[in-house]
C-alpha cells in the first residue's frame, strides 16, 4: 500500500505512525505532509527517516492508495480535491465532512460496511467521544433498540492537541511552585479544575461537541436514537471517560448486557480484579491502550428499561488514529479495490 499522512507533525499525525507500525500495516511507500512551518522536518518510521512535505494546491497524490488526514477541518476542506482527484481514498479525522450525506462516518465495530459507499472517495473518522460511546452502545442495540442516551464526558487535554497537553503539564508545575498558571489553550485553568465547556456554544446552549454526539451517533448507528450530552474537560492527559445512561425499548438484565459486552469486538469489560474486588476502567491505566473499556454496569434506579455504565478509551488512539487505521484494515479485508 502507498500511504500518506497529512498533518504528520501533530499529535494525531505522530500517533498514526505509531499505530501503523503497531498494527503491522502493509506499507510500500509512505509520504508525510504538513504546513509550511513543519515542512522539512523529519520523522522516523520503521528505521527510516521521512521528510515532511508542504501541502499545497500543487501536491501530487498520484499513486497514493490511502491518505490519513488530521490537520483540521479547514485544511481538509481546502485540500480534499487535491488529495482525492487521482483516486486516493481520504480517511479524514476532522469534522469537515462528517455529516455530509455522501461521506460515510465509520466505526468498524459498528458500521464497517458503510465504508464501501464513498462517492467522493472520503470517509469520515467520527469525533473521539462518539467513537468510544458507540462501540459500547452497539452490543446493547443488538439486544434491544436504544431510545435515549444521556452521557456526561470527562475529556482529556489531548482532545485539544499536543499543545494543550503541554499546557496542562506546565500549569501543574507552575502551581506546585506557587506561580500563576499560564492559560492559553483553554478558556480557564485546567489543572486542578474541570471545565464544562468543550468547543463553542450553539444556539440551543449545547456545545458543538455535545451536538456531535447527538448527530454522529444517529448517523453511525442508522438510528433515531436521541443523545443528550454534557461534555467536560478534565485535567487528564490522553484518555476520555464517559458516564452513560441508556433507555432501551424492552428491559434488559445486566447479565445479558455484560455477556454482550464481553462478546463485542473492540470492547473490554472491567468489573472485578484477580482478587474478586470491584474494579473499573480509569484513564490512568487505559492511556495508550487500543480497546474501549467498560465497567460499573448496573440497572438505572429511575427507569425499568434503563442501564448505566462507565466507558474509558484512549482519545488519541481509538478516538482518532487507531479508528482511522482500523477503517483501512477493514477495507483491506472487505473491499475488492484493496483486497489482495
Amino acid at each position: 500500500m502507498n500511504i500518506a499522512i497529512v498533518g504528520a507533525s501533530g499529535a494525531v499525525g505522530q500517533e498514526f505512525l505509531r499505530v501503523l507500525d503497531e498494527q503491522n500495516f502493509p506499507i510500500d511507500n509512505l509520504r508525510l505532509f504538513g504546513s509550511k512551518r513543519s515542512a522539512g522536518q523529519t520523522r522516523a518510521f520503521r528505521g527510516k527517516e521521512y521528510v515532511i512535505e508542504e501541502l499545497t494546491r500543487d501536491s501530487d497524490f498520484t499513486g497514493t492508495d490511502i491518505a490519513f488526514t488530521s490537520a483540521g477541518a479547514g485544511t481538509s476542506k481546502e485540500f480534499a480535491d487535491v488529495i482525492t482527484r487521482h483516486g486516493t481514498l481520504m480517511i479524514d479525522n476532522s469534522s469537515a465532512f462528517r455529516m455530509d450525506d455522501d461521506v460515510p462516518l465509520v466505526v468498524p465495530e459498528v458500521n464497517g460496511e458503510d465504508a464501501l459507499n464513498r462517492p467522493r472517495n472520503i470517509i469520515g473518522n467520527p469525533n473521539c467521544t462518539t467513537i468510544q460511546m458507540v462501540v459500547a452502545l452497539k452490543p446493547i442495540e443488538n439486544l434491544s433498540h436504544i431510545r435515549r442516551v444521556r452521557v456526561a464526558t470527562y475529556q482529556a487535554a489531548s482532545g485539544a492537541g499536543a499543545a494543550a497537553m503541554d499546557e496542562l503539564r506546565h500549569q501543574t508545575a507552575q502551581l506546585s511552585r506557587g506561580e500563576e498558571p499560564t492559560v492559553e489553550k483553554f478558556k480557564y485553568q485546567l489543572a486542578y479544575n474541570v471545565i464544562p465547556h468543550v468547543d463553542v456554544f450553539t444556539e440551543n446552549d449545547y456545545t458543538k461537541e455535545e451536538m456531535k454526539m447527538f448527530n454522529e451517533t444517529r448517523k453511525i448507528m442508522h438510528s433515531d436514537i436521541r443523545v443528550s450530552a454534557t461534555c467536560v474537560r478534565v485535567p487528564v492527559l490522553r484518555a476520555h471517560s464517559e458516564a452513560i445512561w441508556v433507555e432501551t425499548e424492552t428491559p434488559l438484565t445486566t447479565e445479558e448486557v455484560r455477556r454482550a459486552f464481553g462478546q463485542a469486538p473492540g470492547l473490554v469489560v472491567m468489573e472485578e480484579n484477580a482478587e474478586g474486588e470491584k474494579y473499573y476502567p480509569m484513564p490512568l491505566f487505559i492511556a495508550d491502550k487500543d480497546p474501549v473499556y467498560v465497567g460499573r454496569l448496573r440497572k438505572d434506579l429511575c427507569d425499568d428499561c434503563g442501564l448505566s455504565f462507565w466507558v474509558v478509551g484512549d482519545q488519541i488512539k481509538k478516538g482518532a488514529a487507531l479508528n482511522a487505521v482500523q477503517i483501512a484494515q477493514w477495507l483491506l479485508a472487505n473491499d475488492p479495490r484493496f483486497k489482495n
